[in-house]
């Protein structure tokens, strides 16, 4: 795709209600968190900004992300819905993210990093998600994990253990937020773990709207 052309894509969906007295002009801090989010490192996304005419620094740029407070939004009713977890590593530490998607959109539903996985925190991210979202009635299509499917059991939620066809939806989402966070570490080094969530669900919002 053309620069001109992804300069031009919609940035409707970022809220910019956190900006107040901000020196920027909205619509360049748009494109700043669109073009992060998008695939851009911050420094590249500072270079692009530049090019704009306009200096701002790494830390304005990583701001504007976590500021933004992006999240996908609730009220999806799918058939099926994908799910699965897949550790990553923030400041040399194990985490797991959890992921729920529609595999006949594509979208992101919800997602969730925890410190590690268990029926219980299984459990809790579904919770989470049949409260977002009208899933109840959904078959969820999992691997062999023992937690999703404990909690998957104990929430009495429909499930079909499914390795390939819908589910490799979700496994889609995996491998490109593994690609970004080893493309740019700067990602996920020296951040806590509430600031990797945030720019995770920023990035689950931008893919929503891909």
């Amino acid at each position: 795709m053309a620069e001109t052309d992804r300069l031009t894509e919609s940035t409707d969906w970022i809220d910019l209600e956190f900006v107040q007295r901000e020196r920027t002009p909205r619509e360049i801090i748009k494109k700043g968190i669109r073009h992060h989010l998008a695939g851009l490192s911050l420094s590249n996304t500072v270079i692009l900004l530049e090019e704009l005419g306009v200096e701002r620094s790494r830390t304005a740029v990583h701001n504007w992300v976590q500021k933004a407070n992006l999240q996908p939004k609730g009220g999806e009713s799918p058939d099926r819905v994908a799910v699965d977890q897949k550790s990553i590593r923030i400041n040399d530490e194990q985490y797991w993210l959890y992921a729920a998607v529609d595999p006949e959109t594509n979208r992101i539903l919800h997602s969730r990093l925890f410190p590690t996985y268990t029926i219980a925190i299984a459990r809790e991210f579904l919770t989470e998600l049949v409260e977002k979202h009208d899933v109840k009635d959904a078959v969820f299509l999992v691997d062999n994990a023992d937690d999703l499917i404990g909690g998957l059991r104990q929430e009495g939620l429909s499930y079909r253990i499914q390795p390939h066809g819908y589910r490799n939806q979700v496994e889609r989402v995996f491998r490109e937020v593994e690609r970004r966070t080893s493309s740019f570490s700067n990602c996920f080094s020296h951040v806590d773990p509430a600031t990797a969530e945030t720019w995770l669900q920023a990035y689950a919002v931008w893919w929503n709207h891909v």
